[in-house]
């Protein structure tokens, strides 16, 4: 594996009280250190200039950054980071879904495919499925939009085919309006580390089952932690054809493939 995988830390859905997906509680989470170099919020200004009239989403004012960074398809990547949100750090599920993309590209057949990002979060794995050909949409919460568009548009604009979309996407909320069949369809919906201890499961299910159509692949990383992982899974196999693709043990994740069963 030729990525660094960075400190861990994860979005959830819209609520308050949740758990991190490593079992921490937010207090505990603000003791947690990362590597990297820090820096305040205000380093956003700093961008290159061609960034700024893309940069539609303005970035959480969080009291510092960190610039982690990762290898892969031979490209270095920076990803900017914050403990302070669960949704602004790379989680191991999502090192672990981008090794998977870069080590079957072809049989994927992801040049210009269409992939659509559940729970992006920072980037990362929108940025790697974009580095290897396909026409990315990110999605993720209001909040954590901002520092997502800023990473892709930072490690994608002029160099890659197809620069990654961002949409915001609160799970099981506004999807016929937001992402009507008629007009929307994905090859692929890709998702990292979405499950772990909060209480949004049933809406995340409803937003895959949703999102996936006839010849839709769903690709989903996690790192199983608690019983509700297993919960969730059991459920996702009752609604997709599942196929175990693979595991990493030193994470503690594993990969499904998961299609749409239809009547």
């Amino acid at each position: 594996m030729d990525s660094r995988l960075s400190s861990e830390q994860q979005p959830g859905c819209l609520g308050e009280g949740l758990s991190s997906p490593e079992g921490r509680s937010e207090a505990e989470e603000e003791t947690v250190q990362k590597d990297g170099t820090s820096g305040p919020a205000g380093d956003f200004n700093n961008i290159d200039p061609s960034l700024h009239g893309l940069q539609e989403f303005v970035p959480t004012d969080y009291a510092s950054y960190t610039q982690e960074h990762y290898l892969f398809a031979g490209k270095k990547i920076v990803v900017q980071e914050s403990i302070e949100s669960y949704g602004a750090v790379v989680w191991p599920g999502a090192t672990a879904l981008c090794q998977y993309l870069e080590e079957h590209t072809v049989e994927l057949n992801l040049q210009d495919a269409k992939i659509l990002e559940i729970g992006a979060g920072p980037g990362l794995v929108s940025i790697v499925a974009s580095i290897l050909g396909a026409q990315v949409t990110a999605t993720d919460m209001p909040d954590v939009l901002g520092n997502l568009q800023h990473n892709l548009l930072k490690n994608t604009l002029k160099h890659t085919a197809h620069l990654p979309e961002v949409k915001e996407l609160v799970w099981g909320e506004g999807l016929e309006q937001n992402f009507p069949k008629s007009t929307f369809y994905y090859d692929y919906v890709l998702a990292s580390d979405v499950v772990y201890h909060h209480y949004c499961l049933d809406k995340l299910l409803t937003t895959m089952v949703y999102l996936s159509q006839p010849g839709t692949v769903l690709l989903w990383a996690n790192k199983f932690r608690f019983s509700t992982d297993y919960e969730f899974l059991d459920k996702f196999k009752q609604v997709f054809d599942t196929t175990f693709l693979a595991e990493f043990p030193e994470s503690s994740v594993k990969i499904f493939k998961g299609i749409l069963k239809w009547d």
